[in-house]
């Protein structure tokens, strides 16, 4: 098996969605015996000391997507919120009936952007907190 690059690694992530990624952690933590969760908050403190306004953008690195409706289009709002979650019909369902509720909970920013992107696209109304 050849060696990838880093630059190509990252290729590779770039093409997964954010459930196969999350699989993909989960797995690698197993593997290792390590969890993602350290290195990140190793690196706040770093990155932090570039002045205020980098403190500030650090001290909030996990975001809640908050689903506030559903809107016309309900069901591709439920196939949204399946594809961003491990959640089964039923519990997609019942989570798009019973909003506001949240859909992902202490998410990188750029995972929250992209999951309010998809389900303001479905026709949802949504908020990142």
């Amino acid at each position: 098996m050849a060696k990838l690059s880093t630059d190509e690694l990252i290729a590779q992530f770039k093409d997964l969605t954010l459930i196969e990624l999350n699989e993909f952690v989960k797995a690698f933590e197993e593997t290792f015996e390590v969890t993602a969760a350290a290195p990140v908050a190793a690196a706040a403190p770093a990155a932090a000391g570039g002045g205020a306004a980098a403190e500030e953008a650090e001290e909030k690195s996990e975001f809640d997507v908050i689903l506030e409706a559903a809107g016309d289009k309900k069901i591709q709002v439920i196939k949204e919120v399946r594809a961003l979650t491990s959640l089964g019909l039923k519990e997609a369902k019942d989570l798009v009936d019973g909003a506001p509720k949240p859909v992902l909970e202490a998410v990188a920013k750029d995972a929250a952007d992209k999951a309010k992107a998809a389900l303001e696209g479905a026709g949802a109304t949504v908020t990142v907190k």
